[in-house]
């Protein structure tokens, strides 16, 4: 809510008691109880998300700013660059199951003194789509930012044209803030891109939805959930 006491009677948006930068997330792992979301370490992960990247179709790249790497050493040279950055800060999502590597994320474009961050670079093999761990794994990033380290903003951005990404968003929770046209030029492509966001003020609601969908109790005895992500918001 605006506080119109400004001394020129202009209205101004409401404080931010104790307000301080928030810390770089921590290259530590995050525990979940279908995946593990840990910092990239080619040497670890490299040959896992290998194979699983190689059984992936040419399109699950094509939204990517980058192209597929050509072979099994390029994938890995990828993996090589992209690792132990801190922004974007990449982590592999490991598969709890089979102890392998199945995906990766990023935190992102970390503005530690607006409290503002996002998640991007994903690249969810197929034996990570559409699993709980999938889910999962973005609930833990999203605690983490949260929960962990007091961030305010927490940001989703893709091409407008991504539908599926669009639609990750939304069941994710994430709110369509806006279109922000020829925001760049990505493979020689325009790229208008759709802007997505929770802030902090949401996430307590949001994290009792992935808590109920999460739990035990909401999956069949062959994994398939009871309820949906929404369903299961909606319970509050």
């Amino acid at each position: 809510m605006a506080d119109p006491n400004d001394r020129f009677a202009n209205q101004v948006g409401a404080p931010v008691p104790g307000w301080s930068p928030r810390p770089l997330p921590p290259a530590s792992p995050m525990v979940g109880r279908f995946c593990t979301v840990e910092p990239l370490d080619p040497a670890s992960h490299g040959a896992a998300l290998a194979a699983a990247s190689a059984a992936d179709p040419d399109g699950h790249w094509t939204y990517l700013p980058y192209e597929r790497p050509a072979d099994r050493g390029a994938y890995l040279a990828w993996l090589g660059s992209i690792a132990g950055r801190t922004d974007p800060m990449y982590h592999a999502i490991v598969d709890r199951r089979t102890g392998q590597a199945v995906g990766v994320a990023a935190y992102m474009r970390i503005d530690r003194g607006n409290g503002c961050i996002e998640v991007g670079g994903l690249n969810f093999a197929r034996p990570l789509q559409r699993t709980p761990a999938a889910t999962e794994a973005m609930f833990l990033m999203l605690r983490r930012a949260f929960d962990e380290l007091g961030y305010r903003r927490y940001e989703w951005k893709c091409d407008s044209l991504n539908a599926p990404s669009r639609a990750a968003a939304e069941r994710l929770g994430f709110r369509y803030d806006g279109l922000f046209r020829q925001a760049v030029v990505t493979k020689g492509r325009n790229r208008d891109t759709a802007w997505f966001s929770i802030i902090d003020s949401e996430w307590p609601a949001l994290r009792d939805g992935f808590a109920r969908w999460l739990a035990a109790e909401n999956f069949d005895a062959d994994g398939r959930q009871r309820r949906s992500l929404a369903a299961c918001r909606a319970a509050a």
